[in-house]
């Protein structure tokens, strides 16, 4: 591969093509790899694709005499700017607030390459040397702080992105359609402060400007910055217009005061239909990293080189995600066609050995799952689908899914087409009036089993306890049991030597040191040694944050009791690992007679 078939992301690049100006220059928290599991290849492909002369700024240096920044010159449309595939402050700190020795998006996993809050650092370091550019920010980071959000790392609220970075729009969720539409308004010559009625993008005015406004949109006004800094209540309810008006087909636009400026979110655009989204992955990819990476290890790279998507979104709505609130709970699924030509180009890839890493999504067995009657969806304010039981107008078949495996495992050269993405169980093993439906997803799990698992399964039950699952929005912990019992009889049927790995958390908004306890002795009589735990970290624009920094449910205003000291996580976090140390043990062995014998 040569430099000309990645995207320029330097001076001496831009010459190459032949280029004297270029029309949008992205910035990116992440290393420039040209696969579609990456926003910024996305982004910078979909903007070539519009014809537009686009380049690449991956992980500029902010600490030095800001070159990188300035090295392009001046776009003639924008700058376009994301954090990288993580909230930055995520990808930086772990739970307790420890710096993390590593970076899975950078060459060698190289800590440090990217600023903390990086969205604003690099939009800011733009502002003071273009002044008069306009900056369009998007991505994760970008998208999940759209309004006032609680922020851990500070453990403070604080205003929308967009103010803070001092851009012109903030692009959220999936950014393909208002970018799209935003650059086709700029080539009619529409001045870039005109552009106001864009689904899904966000701009701020002052509260006195008068701004166009979309006669078809609702308009909803939620508790300004400032009366959330006073009351957490209120600060609480606003989450709830806010999650649910982000999973409807048919949202209103969120207005939201910050002083003397009015932040204004337009409603977002339908879900990318089947050849939307076929046409997203047929952008020419060279699959691989930029070659100024050469003989440089990416570990994310690694992970998915030769993984394909499916689809996009995820109806499950679990309080601590952020899956959902970025994405979307509507399914948007590729066609077997497009799915198909993708696994063609991974077994011609010279490095392919016959195994494609992963066929999934967010939750990789909700392929082409949609509701049976869609104005029903239409008038649905519910931000899950699954909790508390699954949805009676959710078609949970898993045939589509089925065939899209057997038309990838026919084609020459692949022996292997494993699911390294998480499953929900409660789809398959959920019991609808139709005998035959329950019959094909209960053969899907076989399946599954039997031929696409490298002997791993990853699910999430996430906990035993059912009021702390309620927290969650995730199901009882007896489906998960009844997973097991399928799984130790397909293992025994097929005389196979499977692992069934189960994630759990400790520390989420409800749970108690009490409830890790029983916990840790429901994965004891399991006979389960806990690898895939983690400690419940708060980001923004998840439910479970919304309670841990406010003490309530928003949508009941019921207290809930968080962990928020390092001592009381580390202590709920110990008692996944009962198993390694002898005085744990010791209490766990007292812990179990008393439970078993009062």
């Amino acid at each position: 591969m040569t430099d000309r078939q990645c995207l320029p992301t330097s001076a001496k690049e831009v010459k190459e093509r032949g280029w004297d100006s270029v029309d949008v220059i992205l910035f990116s928290g992440d290393a420039y790899i040209d696969h579609p599991s990456f926003g910024a290849a996305i982004i910078g492909r979909l903007l070539e694709s519009l014809g537009l002369k686009t380049a690449i700024v991956p992980q500029p240096n902010w600490q030095d005499d800001l070159r990188d920044f300035k090295k392009l010159g001046r776009p003639n449309l924008f700058f376009a700017i994301s954090a990288g595939s993580m909230d930055s402050m995520v990808n930086h700190y772990t739970a307790a607030k420890r710096k993390r020795s590593d970076d899975a998006y950078t060459p060698q996993g190289r800590a440090g390459a990217r600023p903390d809050r990086a969205t604003i650092v690099y939009s800011r370091i733009i502002r003071d040397i273009y002044p008069d550019t306009p900056i369009v920010i998007g991505g994760v980071e970008a998208s999940l702080r759209r309004f006032t959000h609680y922020d851990y790392w500070e453990d403070t609220l604080k205003p929308s992105i967009l103010i803070e970075s001092a851009a012109d729009i903030l692009i959220y969720g999936m950014g393909e359609k208002p970018l799209t539409e935003l650059c086709k308004l700029l080539k009619k010559g529409i001045p870039f402060h005109n552009l106001t009625n864009i689904p899904q993008t966000c701009i701020v005015r002052k509260t006195n400007e008068k701004f166009a406004v979309h006669p078809a949109w609702q308009q909803i006004f939620l508790t300004p910055h400032e009366e959330c800094l006073k009351d957490k209540k209120k600060y609480a309810q606003n989450f709830c217009t806010i999650e649910e008006e982000s999973n409807k087909m048919e949202a209103a636009q969120l207005l939201q005061q910050n002083g003397d400026t009015l932040l204004i979110a337009n409603p977002q655009y339908p879900p990318m239909s089947s050849g939307e989204l076929d046409a997203v992955y047929a952008l020419p990819f060279t699959r691989l990293p930029h070659p100024r990476y050469k003989d440089k290890e990416i570990p994310a790279y690694n992970m998915i080189r030769h993984s394909i998507t499916l689809h996009r979104g995820c109806f499950g709505g679990c309080s601590f995600c952020s899956i959902c609130a970025h994405q979307g709970k509507f399914i948007s699924s590729r066609s077997p066609e497009s799915i198909v030509k993708e696994a063609v180009k991974i077994s011609e890839m010279p490095d392919f050995k016959g195994s494609i890493s992963d066929l999934g999504g967010p939750s990789a067995n909700m392929y082409a799952m949609a509701g049976k009657e869609l104005d029903i969806c239409r008038s649905c304010r519910k931000p899950s689908c699954t909790f508390p039981t699954i949805c009676n107008n959710l078609n949970t078949d898993h045939a589509p899914l089925l065939r899209v495996y057997e038309q990838v495992g026919k084609l020459k050269g692949i022996k292997h087409s494993f699911i390294g993405s998480g499953i929900r169980y409660d789809l398959c093993l959920h019991k609808t009036k139709d005998a035959e439906l329950n019959k094909r997803n209960e053969t899907y799990l076989e399946v599954l089993l039997k031929e696409h698992v490298s002997g791993r399964l990853k699910v999430a039950p996430e906990h035993v306890v059912e009021h702390v699952l309620k927290c969650m929005r995730k199901p009882s912990f007896a489906l998960f049991r009844q997973l097991k019992a399928f799984f130790d009889k397909i293992n025994e049927k097929y005389n196979l030597q499977q692992q069934l790995i189960p994630y759990f958390m400790s520390s989420h908004p409800g749970c108690s040191p009490k409830d890790m306890e029983e916990l840790a002795l429901a994965t004891k009589q399991l006979n389960f040694h806990l690898e895939q735990a983690q400690d419940f970290t708060p980001t923004p624009m998840t439910l479970a944050t919304e309670m841990f920094y406010s003490g309530f449910d928003p949508y009941t205003l019921q207290p809930v009791k968080s962990a928020k000291t390092k001592e009381e996580k580390k202590h709920q976090n110990s008692f996944f690992f009962w198993y390694k140390s002898a005085p744990f043990k010791s209490h766990f062995f007292a812990l179990f007679l008393s439970l078993c014998y009062g």
